[in-house]
């Protein structure tokens, strides 16, 4: 039995016949084709599919798509505006604190919902809101550094 269900992505309604079960992050990724949000581990212990709801960083691949009808969501795709990256987005960049991009959408959200709630964060806060995140490949220490930096800019008067 399918339900008619409207989501906010990124500012955006879309208007979905979704199944009872289906999971936030499939709808993101198989009907609204925002790629972004990644599929890792499916159980919630990896943070790939790391969303905001409400301004809340929540696991996708256990959100169910109809418990997100009437919230904002936001997706990596809605950080940048008007074609500008988002100063963490940047900062990430700038800090190498990449390397094959998989966790990155999940890490810039977790990041995200942090500096919303608190905008000078120590490094322990920082670790605590990405314990959430997993990375095979920095070891860390550079994302770690680039959320410290995106802080940095979002606190600057040119933001």
């Amino acid at each position: 039995m399918s339900i008619e269900i409207n989501l906010r992505v990124n500012g955006i309604v879309y208007p979905l016949v979704v199944d009872p079960w289906d999971l936030l992050l499939n709808v993101l990724r198989d009907k609204l084709g925002l790629m972004g949000t990644k599929y890792g581990c499916g159980g919630g212990d990896c943070g790939a599919c790391t969303v905001l709801i409400d301004g809340q960083a929540v696991n996708s691949c256990l959100y169910l798509a109809v418990s997100a009808a009437g919230k904002e969501i936001l997706t990596v795709e809605g950080l940048e505006r008007d074609r500008k990256l988002h100063p963490l987005q940047q900062a990430f960049i700038q800090s190498g604190a990449l390397q094959c991009g998989y966790c990155t959408p999940g890490m810039l959200l977790s990041s995200k919902a942090l500096l919303d709630k608190n905008p000078d964060p120590t490094e322990d806060e920082i670790k605590v809101a990405l314990a959430g995140n997993l990375c095979r490949c920095t070891g860390y220490q550079k994302i770690i550094e680039a959320v410290q930096a995106g802080a940095k800019a979002l606190r600057s008067p040119q933001y």
